[in-house]
């Protein structure tokens, strides 16, 4: 499956507001990622088209199933990355920065040798 990264981007900032605040209107992504509401709304627009969300009657933005498993999965390596950094003394801002940059071009099988290799030797010390 091919995605924009700025579509990923999306998707997974839906997932963190989601979790952070139960709901998701298109002015919060706007508020979280400082872009203009005609961008946002262009955006939604496009990710509803490619069914990565739903957006009810009252403006509500939900993931799919598909999208929910992209944002899952771009978020949890960025979490894995920026713990990665930060565990060979990155700056945690700027490795969270990082995180971002690398999330969306890593190899999936070399991101989960990041994680193993983390979780057998970085997380025991």
């Amino acid at each position: 499956m091919t995605i924009h990264e700025s579509a990923e981007d999306y998707l997974e900032k839906i997932l963190i507001l989601t979790e952070r605040n139960g709901r998701v209107r298109s002015i919060d992504i706007v508020n979280e990622m400082n872009f203009s509401k005609p961008s946002i709304s262009i955006a939604m627009k496009k990710l509803r088209e490619n069914g990565y969300v739903n957006m009810d009657r009252y403006g509500y933005i939900t993931l799919t199933d598909t999208g929910m498993e992209i944002a899952t999965r771009i978020y949890e390596r960025h979490k894995l990355l920026t713990k990665v950094l930060m565990a060979i003394g990155v700056d945690p801002e700027k490795a969270a920065e990082e995180a971002c940059k690398i999330e969306h071009d890593i190899d999936d099988d070399t991101c989960e040798k990041i994680g193993a290799y983390y979780n057998t030797h970085m997380e025991q010390a």
